[in-house]
């Protein structure tokens, strides 16, 4: 069972003291409500559409061939696609 990490609140004068070093830096301003609700989250745009989109899909591989792909390092799953992409050059499915 994983400990939670205790929390440990600034002290009050900490806290004025953080305040006032905030208050202090000529970089820093309070933004105000509306300019709060014009902001947009960041990455909220995303990449753009991808002229072929990928398909979401659950499917079962026998362990050994996953673990073959894996084993190849990052980018194994588009590996794996363009594997069944050469394989479609040559073959039909049923």
């Amino acid at each position: 069972m994983t400990k939670k990490p205790k929390i440990i609140m600034p002290t009050d004068e900490e806290d004025a003291a953080i305040n006032r070093g905030i208050a202090a830096d000529p970089d820093t301003y309070e933004v105000s409500d509306e300019d709060f609700k014009k902001m947009r989250r960041l990455g909220a745009r995303g990449r753009p559409r991808s002229e072929s989109p990928k398909v979401l899909l659950s499917v079962r591989y026998d362990a050994d061939i996953v673990e073959q792909f894996k084993a190849t390092g990052d980018g194994w799953q588009t590996r794996m696609n363009d594997a069944l992409r050469d394989w479609l050059k040559d073959h039909q499915p049923a």
